[in-house]
């Protein structure tokens, strides 16, 4: 490179002149090392360089300020370099990874620079390079990574028609730190789902790609990092994706089809390369993933259900935390997948149910629990091969990999014990063959208990290496040499206090007294001459002294030399390694499915071809085991029942009940058993929910316009096969407002999505639905009044609800008594009154004001008309009323009830 970079973040600290976009720097009038930095600064813009200078990664300039600032670090002053002050902040390189760990945590990207050269022999600054980039999406390190969440980097390609029109956009994301690569393209409109069911921690970018102007909106999820237009160009990102597969075509992956999503996959593959500094050895392989193969869950669906993480924001209790007992790191992560992937085809699911079948009636030679004790002993060698395949594993990497294929002959004889009546343990049993070359060529190179650094020394075990093994006998043996020597050298001399010492000023010498010179051999040449006494050098003892000062670090260097051929000689069973990692999660997440079972009472799912959810006793996993007792429900949905009104108090479990069924037909499709006494499902292709009262103030959005968005959602999406979930629609606005959404929408789910719907609601107008939709019922949740108090039943009843109990829950949330004292009388005048007013707020489930409309105008809008008997009675004082009068009246408002337009009310 020569002496001028582009402008780049550090330009602000080098003079006006390089102030301008486009403008170069001139270097030549920095210090030779600062010209070496700015260099490498050059070339990572926007990114964090740690410059490493001795036993510390130093920051300059802008990073320095950045840095101290994120990480609290000492910034300091030293110099100045181009006439402008070094701003200079600095980390010891042995604790890296907890400030690389806080950094990524932060979303920012770090560059970590070396010393390759020779200190010795370089003429000026010490030689460095950029080893690696650490990003937020291209962890491998163990220390940054979490053990069970996985971690991807993801690259999106928009694809335009000739009128340029985004029609769909390409996904290509990576698991770098287990070399699982996914391609897909979906809609514009599907992304914001796409994307939150992959969380990528980095999402890669055209820069030419505006988020201002796009014509579909991108998530805010992970960090975002923008690339050369010319990476996601699609021809040569399918060539690269060829290469990097080593196939000729991609029709075995089945990507035929695919276009911009192999453009998406050659930048993501330039660029992980890129941090990296090498291959990507363990991208072997890639998934095509298409919509119609998993159950479609919507952002707002995932986040409602709690799935892997609560609506506070929490790790548990969630369904993921109450199903994980894995006991592998690996297992973990795979549950994680399978939740948020339930796959449509319902064969897929019986397979995994057979094999927890098998694993629950295995004999007691291969009980459950030992089978799940021997996979205690397992490594998360997923990981582990990722970090092979990158060159970077270490020396306990390579010991864990041995100890685990050394344990799964033990484990295939626990699994061979099980009934093999399930294809998934078969298969699981042969994929755990482990590579016999690989575990022998670990088993003969590493140490029982190696070092945790290759630095360290004592992690090539002895006898695989006769230079190492030489060097590390004169390191060990050293004192024992010298015994032998001043042993054999009195002998020789008959010099009784002859004396072989070592110090570290002089080296080993024979050291004789002034009285005992004379009999010194000739082959003695004095060292160093004391008061009393001569030291001496002899031809042996000199070889010796060559070879043991130099012998440790001749055997560390020697260590570092067999350990990174050790590495290119492991590479070839990179396969071998991820096809038994691939089983073992497998098998441990089947073991852990297995284990809840038995422990939480679940049975076994049965599937069917028609339509419907029927499910006799279903619980809620995580709320029953969050209390002591739980209340069972059915629920039964078919091709007659399409819909359930359920109306009752809050607090009276319509939520819940509601999220059961949800979770129990995720559950039986994930491959699970089921909290039910018996459950049987027809096909689903999504699950959708309206639940909860959330904002979106950041995006321009109040409660009810997101309760509207996420109702447009499934009234637009879904199909007679998928399960809906609608908690409280239209309670964000007026009431007659509200109710006339919440009828219009539940009818439109019946006669047009024909879907199968869980509605519940508070506007008991809408119990008169099944009158007029036969697939439509009432079920209610039941509460009793006792002692001026509220008790909950929490059971589902056929039929609607005949009272609110609103101010009961509100004495039990704490409200004072004043005020419960004053919404009674005030809730008796409206009950009175309502008729009277002009927007009217009735009471939970008062007798209804608005008509529903007839068969002929369902679609028009219904207006409450005033009454002419009503306004007759209004007009009247009863307390003067004679009998007569009252007679008369009567009569009156008898003719005006009949002659009114609504009389056939």
């Amino acid at each position: 490179m020569g002496t001028h970079i582009s402008v780049s973040s550090t330009a602000q600290d080098l003079g006006p002149a390089a102030q301008e976009p486009g403008a170069a720097v001139d270097l030549s009038h920095h210090t030779p090392m600062m010209q070496q930095y700015l260099r490498i600064k050059g070339e990572h813009p926007g990114t964090l360089v740690f410059y490493r200078m001795g036993d510390f990664y130093e920051l300059f300039f802008d990073d320095a300020v950045k840095a101290s600032r994120l990480l609290d670090l000492t910034l300091t002053q030293r110099g100045a370099s181009g006439g402008n002050p070094i701003k200079m902040a600095g980390i010891p390189h042995h604790s890296c990874e907890q400030y690389l760990a806080k950094l990524v945590k932060l979303g920012e990207s770090v560059a970590i620079c070396e010393q390759i050269g020779d200190p010795a022999t370089s003429k000026g600054p010490v030689e460095r390079k950029v080893v690696r980039v650490v990003t937020p999406g291209t962890l491998t390190d163990a220390a940054l990574l979490s053990d069970k969440n996985d971690v991807f980097l993801l690259a999106l390609c928009p694809a335009h028609n000739r009128r340029g029109v985004v029609t769909s956009v390409g996904l290509a994301w990576l698991n770098l730190a287990s070399g699982a690569l996914r391609l897909a393209e979906v809609a514009p409109n599907q992304l914001s789902a796409a994307l939150e069911r992959i969380r990528p921690a980095e999402t890669l970018i055209a820069d030419s790609f505006s988020t201002t102007n796009a014509p579909f909106e991108v998530p805010n999820v992970g960090a975002t990092t923008s690339a050369p237009a010319w990476h996601f160009d699609i021809d040569s990102g399918t060539q690269r994706l060829r290469e990097q597969l080593d196939v000729a075509s991609l029709d075995g992956f089945g990507a035929h089809s695919l276009t911009c999503a192999c453009g998406a996959a050659g930048a993501l593959l330039l660029y992980a390369a890129a941090t990296q500094g090498q291959q990507l050895r363990h991208v072997r392989s890639l998934k095509v993933e298409y919509e119609s193969e998993y159950i479609g869950l919507d952002p707002a669906t995932r986040r409602n259900l709690e799935l892997t993480e609560t609506l506070r924001g929490t790790e548990s209790p969630t369904l993921c935390s109450l199903l994980d007992t894995c006991c592998t790191t690996m297992g973990s992560r795979l549950l994680r997948h399978w939740l948020h992937h339930p796959p449509r085809d319902f064969t897929i699911a019986q397979s995994r149910q057979r094999a927890i079948g098998a694993l629950l009636d295995a004999p007691a030679t291969a009980s459950l629990d030992g089978l799940r004790a021997a996979l205690r002993q397992i490594s998360d060698i997923e990981r582990i091969t990722g970090r092979l395949a990158l060159l970077s594993a270490r020396p306990r990497d390579l010991s864990s990999l041995r100890d685990t294929f050394a344990a799964l002959p033990q484990l295939r004889e626990r699994l061979a014990a099980v009934k093999m009546n399930a294809a998934s343990l078969e298969r699981i049993d042969v994929s755990l063959e482990p590579p016999p070359e690989c575990l022998a060529l670990l088993t003969r190179a590493i140490a029982a208990e190696p070092a945790a650094l290759i630095r360290d020394g004592g992690v090539i075990a002895r006898g695989y290496d006769t230079d190492l093994d030489e060097l590390r006998d004169i390191s060990e043996n050293c004192d024992q040499f010298l015994i032998d020597l001043e042993t054999r050298e009195r002998t020789r001399t008959g010099i009784a206090n002859l004396r072989v010492e070592y110090n570290k000023v002089h080296g080993f010498y024979i050291e004789v007294t002034r009285g005992q010179t004379d009999k010194v051999p000739d082959d003695y040449r004095r060292r160093q001459t004391l008061k009393n006494a001569e030291r001496y050098i002899t031809p042996e003892l000199k070889t010796f002294e060559d070879k043991a000062l130099s012998a440790q670090d001749r055997a560390l260097a020697r260590e570092r030399l067999l350990y990174d051929a050790l590495l290119q000689t492991l590479l070839p069973h990179i396969g071998d390694c991820q096809r038994v990692a691939a089983a073992l999660a497998e098998l441990d997440l089947l073991g852990a499915f297995a284990e809840r079972a038995l422990a939480l009472d679940w049975i076994a799912p049965a599937f069917a071809g028609d339509a419907g959810i029927d499910i006799e006793q279903g619980r809620h996993p995580v709320v029953e085991a969050q209390v002591e007792q739980f209340i069972a429900n059915d629920c039964c949905l078919n091709t007659e029942r399409k819909l359930l009104l359920i109306t009752g108090p809050n607090m009276g479990g319509k939520s819940t009940f509601m999220r059961q069924t949800a979770l129990i037909a995720l559950l039986a499709y994930v491959g699970s058993y089921v909290p039910a006494k018996r459950a049987c499902f027809g096909p689903i292709d999504r699950i959708f929910t309206r639940i909860g009262a959330a904002d979106d103030l950041a995006g321009g959005r109040s409660t009810f316009m997101v309760e509207m968005t996420e109702a447009a959602a499934i009234l637009n999406d879904a199909t007679p096969s998928s399960l809906v979930l609608m908690d409280e629609i239209g309670r964000g606005t007026s009431t007659f407002d509200g109710l006339a959404l919440a009828w219009a929408i539940a009818r439109h789910l019946l006669s047009h999505n024909g879907c199968h719907t869980l509605f519940a609601t508070h506007y008991f107008e809408l119990t008169q639905l099944p009158a007029e939709f036969a697939q439509a019922a009432n079920v209610h949740l039941s509460a009793v009044e006792h002692d001026h108090g509220i008790v909950f039943l929490h059971a589902v009843s056929e039929g609607p609800a005949n009272q609110s109990y609103g101010l009961q829950v509100a004495q039990l949330a704490g409200v004072p008594p004043a005020v419960i004292k004053a919404a009674r009388k005030h809730l008796a005048h409206l009950e009175q009154q309502s008729i009277g007013q002009p927007s009217p707020q009735f009471d939970l489930f008062a007798a209804p004001v608005v008509e529903m409309p007839d068969s002929r105008e369902r679609d028009e809008p219904v207006e409450a008309q005033p009454h002419p008997a009503l306004d007759r009675l209004r007009a009247i004082d009863p307390n003067e009323l004679r009998p007569r009068d009252a007679l008369d009246l009567l009569y009156e408002l008898h003719e005006l009830a009949s002659n009114a337009p609504d009389a056939s009310r």
